[in-house]
This record gives structure tokens, C-alpha cells and sequence, in this order.
């Protein structure tokens, strides 16, 4: 009893510290089930509940002390017997696979607290635990569907493709019970697949639990670019020029799984097993208190590190390489001249920006966090998280950072014609973008946005879209900059909400503003309200019509409502030889993306297409958020007020349900998704 005690013990000392100093980052869930309509509940106070406790432990101790990725416990019997299996996808590392193992367990408790069967799947591993025999058999319920809302370009040939793929990976997974892999699609694009078996499975079990994923692609994803199909048993996965799995890792021979548990009440003492965990203990704990005092005497040294180092080293893994990306402090010091007024090109919020010279010629532009701004802080990590591993020609490209005592500094390309905001509303600058320019401009942020949105390998929605945010190059090339706002989505999410409402009035649309939802759409309505700001030449917020000062959507809606949408045009651009027409049709592109309802405005993808496509129909816009009717003339439609504390812009619920201008003369819902 003495022995059994001290082992207990042990173990329970070995986790806590194993779980207090070697956790990673927490998986992702993307979704769970609490077994069946009629499955059995448990009470907090059951044997049931204790069984699970142990079981729990098992297999947390199990994933800590070995790798194989694939752990079952089985505890009690009868109808409290509790029958438990985890397996990770074999390309994770085993101190992720850990993590995961231990995240599924706490969380599919907590969502499911007492039913006695449980499944839930991370991207990482999946759990399953029940009162009912689970290993050995294949289990198809729940089957999850999930897709990509993006078809392939063209989706016969991509199905072909995506078939042969998974055929193949379907015959290694069989024998191996995990295959990854790629195959060529259409207009050279790589098709990458995942197709993983519970070990536990014969290769008969597999092959029927696979074959039963692959006849629901055409309930799903048929002509996708990307999906998930799982099941308690098996999954599948694929996406298009996102390569998601280790290469490396998903290469090497897979480990031999274990065999099913018998059922256990209590361990056995072993005299060498406990004096392996006392040994094992004693040097954790003596390595714990050298790392200790290692801390102490770095702090000495060291009065106070950084914030932003702190949560820079804490997401390390995200940036990437780190060493890659810092830049030395003294160097940036006399690239700009040791931040000389001379060399400052600007203020704003985050702090100075300033102009640099590298050694080898290259020209830098700094910007400088101020000192003390908790806000400038957290936008600078946001930066060197996202900027990082975005690659675009539209958008700004981030060289690198740079943190030393209280100084941090992002540093980037310097683009020499400074932002869109100053040539836009200047009253001599602005006549040197005629219709051509302002066209690429328009056609440039439009790229920006979409690869943002759907084609880098991040979904990041910018939050803070302006004139100000858009930097122009040698060549007049737009640059979208600024992601200190911007909030990073997994493909698989369209929205989110917040509680702190960021970025700038007049570009926000009405449902962030109003209530934090946010969606790739927001960025969306910022984009229609810079179009209209580069078509007229006039801000948003403060549009001038005659004496009065009324809002530039309001103003661009009613002269399109009364057939004069080229009231709205600038007037260098209306007495220019640039195409009327072209610059109609983009205050309709611009109009549609400013519309009240989320639904009713396009994607970026859309948007590009009804920039590059003139014989592309576009539907007819309806009244934009926040209208408010102009002082001049006759109101057409009555308005509600629905005024909220963090600004007084109207908005209107009532529709127009005519409209006197089309610049194509038809109009037909948008066949492109939404």
C-alpha cells in the first residue's frame, strides 16, 4: 500500500510539473459531439465520474511518457466501465500531440459534463470515450462535413485531380493508417491531401471508414478548393496551395500502435518502475530550481524586459525566423540619423515615422513606437505576427523589427510617393492622377484585400482600411499598410465579434461599428468608401456639396438614384479624356460594396472580377449604410433613427426600390459568392 501510495503520489508530482513548465500552445477544436439522443448521463458524484477521472490520468500520463501518438485506457466495468482513445496525426511533434491530448480532454468535459459518451477533433488529434466498446470497431456517427465556400477554376478537372489523389492516399492509409501527399489541378495549382485511420483499425476498417468519407465530397465539396469530412474512426482532408501538414515528419515510418487496455480498477506496485519516477522527479525538481535561480540572477542584470519581448519570444513560432527579422538597434540608429527631425516622415498614432539608409543603399522607412503607448504595443506585435508572412506586390513588405529596452521599431520598404491621402486630397496634387492612375490604384487595394481575404495562407480581415493606410511606390503601385488593427481568421471562419471597436469612423461598416461584427465584408465597405474618396477627390467625412456638408456615400447615392452619377466624379477627371464610363461603372462597384446589408455586398473576389470584366452584369446597389438625405431637395424615403452611443450616423431601414440610372441597363443578382 506504501509503494502504491509513494507511485501515485509521484506521478501526480510529475505531471504538475511536467503541465506547470513544458505546455505549448493551445490546439484548435473545430468541433465535437455528446454521444447519441438516447446516450446514458452520468452525476458529478458517480462511479462513472471517478472511472473518468482515472481515465483521464492515463492517458495523460501515457502521452507524457511515450510517443506514439495513439493512447487507450480502459477503467472500471460494466456499465461504468470507461473505454477512452486519443490519437494525434502522426506529422505533429510530440510535445504538441501532448498539448493536444491534454487540451481535448479538459475541454470536451466541460462541453459535454455528463454524458457518457464523447467525441471531439482538434486539427491535431482526435478524443473518443464511452461506456460501450470503442476499439477495434469503426464508428461513422457523427460524420462532420466542413468546405471552403471557393470553387476551383475549373471544378471537373479539379475533382478528377482531387479523386486520383485521394485513391492513392486511400491505398497507404489502409496499410499505414495515416498518407499525406499532393497532385497538380488545374491552372498549376497543387492539391495538397490528408488521410489518417484510429490505429486501432484493421486495413479492412480503414478502407471501409475511408470509402464512406469519400462519398460524401459530393455532398460537400464537390469543385471546392478545399475540405474536411471526419468521423470518430477516420478523417480526410485537402486544400489547395496551402501545404498544411510536415513534410518532414509525415515521411517517417509511423509508429506501431498500442493494443487495446484490459480493464483495470487499480496499477500494480512495481519497486523499479516507482524508484524510476522518484529518480526522474528528483531531477526535474533540481533542474526547476537551477532554472530559478538562473532567472534571479538574469533579473538582477536585467531590471525590467519588455513587454513586447515577452510576447514576441511567446509567439516566436508564429513569426517564424526570429533572427531573420530582427534588425540591431545601432544599425537602425544611423540608417535614420539617429531619428534626426531631418529624416521624420511622419506622425501618427503609433508614433514617428522616419526615413533610413541601410549600408548597402537600401532605403527603409522606421516606424518608431512611442514610449509609454500600451496601444502601440500590442499593434506592433499584431504587425510582426501578420506582416511577416504576407507576400504581395499590394502590400507593404515588412523587413523586419527591431526591441531594445524600452525602444521598438518596425522597420519596412520605403515607399517613396507616401500615402494615397496625400495626393487624394490635395487640390495641385491631385491633378496628377488622372483616370489611369487612379484606375490602377483602385485595381491594385482590390488585389491587396482579396489575397488577405482568400489567397495567402492566413484569412486577415484589415479593420483599418483608409487613404491613409494605402502607400503609393515609384510607379504610382498601391501598398496597403497598417495591420496594427487587422485580426487573423482560420479559413474555415467568416466573422467574429469584439468589444473594442478600432479602426476610423466613416470607413466602418455600420454592423462593426454599431455591435463589434466584424467579417471580411467590413473590409468591404471600407473599400467601396475609397473608391468614391478617389473617384470625386473628396473625403468621405466632410464631403462639401455646395454650402452644405453631407456624407460622400449619401451624396454618390442620391445623383445615382437621379440618373446624375457623374455629379459625383471629380472634376480633373470629368474634363479629362479617361473613360466616363469606366469611372460610372466603378461608383456602382463602389455603391454595392457600401450597402447596409452584409449580405447584399460582394466579396473582393467579385469586386476584382467586376473591375477586370466589363461585360460582367452588376446588380443594382441598394441605399448605403448611414444615408442621411441631403438638405437639398425632396427626401425620397423615410428613415429610423437607430443612433448609437459611440457616434450619431442614421441609418435606414426603409429601401429604394427604384433606381432612374444602370449603367448596364439590367439587372441580375451577383452569381459569385457572397
Amino acid at each position: 500500500m506504501i509503494l502504491v501510495n509513494l507511485r501515485e503520489t509521484s506521478l501526480l508530482i510529475l505531471c504538475s510539473i511536467l503541465i506547470c513548465n513544458f505546455s505549448v500552445v493551445r490546439s484548435d477544436k473545430y468541433n465535437h459531439a455528446c454521444g447519441r439522443d438516447n446516450s446514458v448521463n452520468y452525476t458529478s458524484n458517480s462511479l462513472y465520474k471517478r472511472n473518468l477521472d482515472t481515465a483521464q490520468a492515463n492517458l495523460i500520463s501515457a502521452a507524457d511518457t511515450n510517443s506514439s501518438g495513439f493512447y487507450t485506457t480502459s477503467v472500471g466495468n460494466g456499465l461504468d466501465q470507461v473505454n477512452a482513445l486519443v490519437y494525434c496525426r502522426d506529422d505533429v511533434q510530440p510535445d504538441i500531440c501532448r498539448s493536444c491530448v491534454k487540451d481535448s480532454m479538459n475541454e470536451l468535459r466541460e462541453l459535454c459534463p455528463s454524458t457518457k459518451e464523447a467525441d471531439i477533433w482538434y486539427d491535431e488529434c482526435v478524443l473518443r470515450y464511452s461506456n460501450a466498446s470503442i476499439f477495434n470497431n469503426v464508428e461513422t456517427w457523427p460524420t462532420v462535413l466542413i468546405s471552403v465556400q471557393r470553387n476551383a477554376s475549373d471544378m471537373d478537372q479539379f475533382n478528377k485531380n482531387l479523386r486520383e489523389l485521394l485513391d492513392k492516399l486511400k491505398g497507404e492509409a489502409t496499410q499505414q493508417k495515416f498518407a499525406t501527399g499532393s497532385a497538380s489541378g488545374p491552372d498549376f495549382t497543387t492539391i495538397y491531401g490528408l488521410m489518417q485511420c484510429s490505429p486501432d483499425l484493421s486495413s479492412t476498417q480503414c478502407t471501409r471508414c475511408l470509402d464512406g468519407l469519400m462519398g460524401n465530397i459530393q455532398l460537400c465539396c464537390s469543385g471546392k478548393i478545399g475540405g474536411r469530412i471526419i468521423n470518430p474512426s477516420c478523417l480526410l482532408r485537402f486544400t489547395t496551395n496551402d501545404l498544411f501538414y510536415n513534410e518532414t515528419v509525415a515521411d517517417a515510418p509511423p509508429p506501431q500502435p498500442q493494443p487495446p487496455p484490459t480493464s483495470q480498477s487499480a496499477p500494480v506496485p512495481d519497486d523499479n518502475n516507482t524508484r524510476t519516477i522518484i529518480i526522474v522527479v528528483v531531477v526535474i525538481v533540481g533542474i526547476v530550481v537551477m532554472l530559478l535561480v538562473l532567472v534571479c540572477i538574469f533579473k538582477r542584470k536585467q531590471k525590467k524586459r519588455p513587454a513586447t519581448e515577452t510576447l514576441l519570444n511567446d509567439n516566436v513560432e508564429d513569426i517564424g525566423s526570429a533572427e531573420s527579422l530582427q534588425y540591431d538597434f545601432g544599425t537602425i540608429e544611423v540608417a535614420t540619423n539617429y531619428f534626426s527631425e531631418s529624416n521624420k516622415l511622419g506622425q501618427g498614432g503609433f508614433g514617428a515615422v522616419y526615413k533610413g539608409t541601410l549600408q548597402n543603399g537600401e532605403e527603409i522607412a522606421v516606424k518608431r513606437l512611442s514610449r509609454g503607448s500600451n496601444q502601440g504595443q500590442q499593434e506592433f506585435i499584431n504587425e510582426v505576427l501578420l506582416v511577416a508572412k504576407l507576400q504581395h506586390r499590394n502590400l507593404v513588405r515588412l523587413l523586419g523589427f527591431c526591441f531594445e529596452g524600452t525602444e521598438e521599431l518596425l522597420i519596412y520598404e520605403f515607399v517613396p510617393n507616401a500615402s494615397l491621402d496625400h495626393f487624394i486630397f490635395d487640390s495641385v496634387k491631385r491633378s496628377c492622377l488622372d483616370w489611369e492612375i487612379r484606375y490602377k490604384i483602385i485595381g491594385g487595394i482590390a488585389r491587396g484585400i482579396l489575397y488577405l481575404h482568400e489567397d495567402s495562407r492566413l484569412r486577415i480581415i484589415h479593420r483599418d482600411l483608409k487613404a491613409s493606410n494605402v502607400l503609393l511606390d515609384a510607379e504610382m503601385n498601391p501598398k496597403i499598410a497598417d495591420f496594427g488593427m487587422a485580426r487573423l481568421f482560420n479559413l474555415d471562419e467568416t466573422q467574429g465579434i469584439t468589444n473594442r471597436i478600432v479602426g476610423t469612423y466613416g470607413y466602418m461598416a455600420p454592423e462593426y461599428a454599431m455591435y463589434g461584427q466584424f467579417s471580411v465584408k467590413s473590409d468591404v465597405f471600407s473599400f467601396g468608401v475609397l473608391v468614391l474618396e478617389i473617384l470625386s477627390g473628396q473625403k468621405n467625412h466632410s464631403f462639401q456639396n455646395g454650402e452644405n456638408v453631407e456624407d460622400l456615400a449619401s451624396f454618390a447615392w442620391k445623383n445615382w438614384r437621379e440618373g446624375t452619377p457623374a455629379n459625383v466624379i471629380d472634376p480633373i477627371l470629368r474634363n479629362s479624356s479617361g473613360s466616363i464610363h469606366e469611372m460610372i461603372r466603378c461608383i456602382h462597384i463602389a455603391l454595392l460594396c457600401v450597402q447596409e446589408n452584409v449580405a447584399d455586398r460582394p466579396t473582393m473576389a467579385s469586386v476584382v472580377l467586376m473591375l477586370n470584366s466589363f461585360s460582367h452584369t452588376l446588380a443594382v446597389p441598394s441605399e448605403p449604410a448611414f444615408f442621411m438625405p441631403s438638405r437639398i431637395g425632396q427626401e425620397v424615403s423615410s428613415a429610423t433613427d437607430n443612433t448609437n452611443s459611440r457616434g450619431s450616423n442614421r441609418s435606414v431601414n426603409s429601401k429604394v426600390n427604384s433606381v432612374k440610372y444602370s449603367i448596364n441597363e439590367a439587372s441580375i443578382t451577383d452569381p459569385y459568392p457572397r
